[in-house]
């Protein structure tokens, strides 16, 4: 009796882990972006293995990185007003096969052996450019399929399909790139659009109202000012901004660490990087378990301090061992915090706004990462790599530090916003309102 109490609650805690794979479109979604964003992730590792084997330059390498996100700070707001405008869907069709194409041109140029480059910046930028429209659009489109009650599940297990997409992607990468070269991952990664652009086109999706429209800069600065005074949602933006220049710039390092100073190759690069998403996944899988969103702002906090001291212990490292155990809460921590803004933000703002609101959450999360890619390979040519990773947790760890001191505000204000928006994991906003946590 009490085995089958205990199996019958083990299946109930995993229904509800999943319960927004109910939806037949958010279904096709799930898996479709799985496929793409494995190779995505094999494009990255493979492309800068090849930048770093071409130039041995980290200032490229941060270079690139630059080059592949700052059209997302430029034109974010474009792609968020257009979010809010235009059919979601088509704009994600346009998008993704602007990405395969990319993707293609890429491959058919390091397999034929005349990449150069100025190759490799040209196309990171027409990614980039093609990001600031799909991302917004990308992250409005989640409330599309699911709608209020499963939103939150639905951030959650996004999260948790892009990290395990993290953790395969890398790890095919390094085979392949040891085995056959890089233009063979950029192929698999073209390819790999097949599946968003089949799942997308299998949906039924019904049309959206649309409201009375503005100008685009009329409705742009719209959204910049709700961002600005809405202090939960401002505090929680500047917080990834923050990490984004300092945190996530290790990243565009790794393929130095790997080589330099632990000795390895592609495969090393790949093995660190699918550690990294293996602690992303435990995140997001233990924020797909929860039933509401309240008490996440602590967790963003604390992911910021974790994430600070992570980075710092990494870039003492020299053991393979040691770097692979760091990097695991070091990929922990970068998503709680992510995916838990990115919950807090998608439950505090009203539907009308979510794809501009959304937009700034791109620009914060990787329009800044460009700068942090450029002035972490720039200070790295310099000072070297750890002390680059070290001087970048420092500013993680004050950060936190200072986020935490303003929660006592900014808390019972988040609240209030959600029980108003009845963004409560399903539940009735009264009911919700009792269990707040005060």
């Amino acid at each position: 009796m009490g085995n089958d109490t205990g199996a019958t609650s083990h299946q109930g805690r995993m229904a509800a882990m999943f319960r927004a794979l109910r939806h037949r479109n958010f279904q096709l979604f799930f898996a479709g972006q799985f496929v793409s964003l494995t190779g995505t992730w094999m494009q990255t590792v493979a492309q800068s293995w090849l930048v770093y084997r071409m130039t041995g330059s980290v200032i490229l390498l941060g270079t690139v990185g630059f080059a592949s996100q700052i059209p997302v700070l430029l034109l974010a707001p474009f792609g968020g007003t257009a979010a809010d405008r235009f059919d979601r869907r088509r704009i994600l069709l346009v998008t993704q096969s602007w990405a395969m194409l990319l993707a293609g041109t890429l491959a058919a140029l390091t397999l034929t052996g005349n990449i150069q480059i100025w190759h490799v910046l040209l196309i990171a930028v027409g990614f980039g450019v093609g990001n600031a429209f799909d991302i917004p659009a990308r992250q409005a489109f989640v409330s599309d399929m699911v709608g209020r009650e499963d939103l939150i599940n639905a951030i959650a297990l996004n999260s948790s399909m892009f990290n395990g997409a993290r953790i395969v992607g890398p790890a095919i990468a390094g085979i392949l790139v040891a085995a056959v070269g890089e233009g063979w991952c950029f192929f698999g990664n073209s390819v790999s659009y097949i599946a968003v652009l089949m799942g997308l086109l299998a949906m039924k999706v019904a049309p959206a109202v649309r409201r009375e429209l503005k100008s685009p800069f009329a409705e742009i600065k719209e959204g910049f000012v709700y961002v600005a005074t809405t202090r939960p949602i401002r505090a929680l933006l500047l917080l990834l901004g923050l990490v984004s220049l300092a945190g996530m710039p290790y990243a565009v390092l790794m393929p130095v660490f790997a080589a330099d100073y632990l000795g390895g190759d592609s495969g090393t690069l790949g093995f660190l990087m699918g550690c990294s998403g293996l602690g992303a996944l435990s995140a997001a899988l233990a924020l797909a378990s929860r039933k509401h969103v309240f008490g996440l702002g602590k967790w963003v906090g604390a992911a910021c301090a974790g994430l600070g001291i992570s980075l710092i212990a990494f870039s003492f490292s020299r053991s393979l061992t040691l770097s692979a155990l760091v990097l695991i809460p070091v990929g922990f921590s970068m998503m709680t915090q992510m995916a838990s803004s990115n919950t807090l933000v998608q439950a505090m703002v009203p539907d009308e706004l979510r794809g501009r609101v959304m937009s700034v959450y791109s620009m914060m999360f990787m329009g800044l990462a460009p700068i942090g890619s450029l002035l972490a390979g720039t200070v790295a040519g310099y000072v070297g790599p750890a002390e680059t990773v070290a001087i970048g947790g420092s500013i993680c760890v004050v950060g936190a530090a200072l986020f935490a001191s303003r929660l006592p505000i900014l808390g019972p204000q988040g609240r209030e916003m959600i029980v108003a928006m009845q963004m409560t994991g399903g539940e009735p906003a009264s009911k919700a309102i009792a269990q707040v946590p005060k």
